[in-house]
């Protein structure tokens, strides 16, 4: 799909670049915060800004697959929720992606950021988009690095009991400051996708448990006086326990 994406990317260069100016002029309108302030933070250490790349690079999909095989095999109720709206948002995804085509703030002059992943390393794209055969440079709002990594954290505080379990809402937030200060995302690119999502949220529910209704107790199945939760019939007279046998008589014919 992403080569497909890349494809048809070819012939509107022009017009992701416009769209980008668009975006970072409306960013500013709306008082978001700089990119730049995001990217000041990585850039204090090589160390750090390659940890940023190497995170980018290698932890999406991963992350993602390994959400889905535990859902699958411990979960298979919230599997089946999640992969429905992984499946949605990507589909809503790349569509945009095609219709919308978006430069990335590390091509836009105006933007003043650093190509981290060019500079420091490591970088999953060719260094330039013509040259890039396989990923569609181009494809950056919605950002599905932020959107997939926030199903995961919620599908994990979802799925598990653990008093910890919040802990994995450090993965999207993680996720967010990583594509910001390597220069792959705008700030609306993560607005757009979260939008995307919450609606997902609000169209496919999880499916309740299978099993009794709450505080209903099923009668065992060997329960006297019951069939299928039918009350049985008293015995008629005919099949009724026969009566005691009348005492026997003395010799005396005195009864005992």
């Amino acid at each position: 799909m992403y080569k497909l994406g890349r494809q048809a990317a070819n012939g509107h260069v022009e017009e992701a670049f416009r769209n980008a100016g668009h975006v970072w002029h409306a960013e500013r309108i709306l008082g978001l915060p700089d990119e730049k302030s995001v990217q000041a933070l990585l850039l204090h250490g090589d160390t750090l800004i390659h940890v940023a790349n190497t995170y980018y690079a290698t932890v999406h999909f991963p992350a993602t697959v390994l959400f889905l095989v535990w859902l699958y095999l411990r979960r298979p109720r919230h599997y089946l929720w999640s992969r429905r709206i992984l499946a949605v948002l990507t589909g809503a995804a790349l569509a945009l992606h095609l219709l919308v085509p978006l430069a990335p703030p590390r091509m836009l002059a105006a933007s003043g950021l650093v190509d981290t992943a060019q500079v420091y390393g490591p970088s999953v794209y060719g260094p330039t988009p013509s040259t890039d055969s396989m990923a569609n440079q181009f494809a950056a709002m919605p950002s599905l690095h932020f959107g997939w990594a926030v199903m995961v954290g919620v599908g994990l505080v979802v799925a598990t009991r653990s008093r910890w379990r919040w802990l994995w809402l450090l993965h999207p937030l993680v996720t967010l400051l990583v594509i910001v200060g390597t220069a792959n995302h705008y700030w609306m690119d993560a607005i757009v996708v979260s939008a995307l999502l919450a609606l997902a949220f609000a169209a496919i529910r999880l499916e309740p448990a299978a099993g009794p209704l709450p505080g209903h107790r099923p009668w065992p199945a060997s329960a006297a006086g019951t069939t299928a939760g039918r009350a049985t019939p008293a015995p008629t007279a005919a099949y009724a326990a026969p009566a005691a046998e009348p005492p026997a008589l003395t010799s005396t014919g005195a009864r005992r």
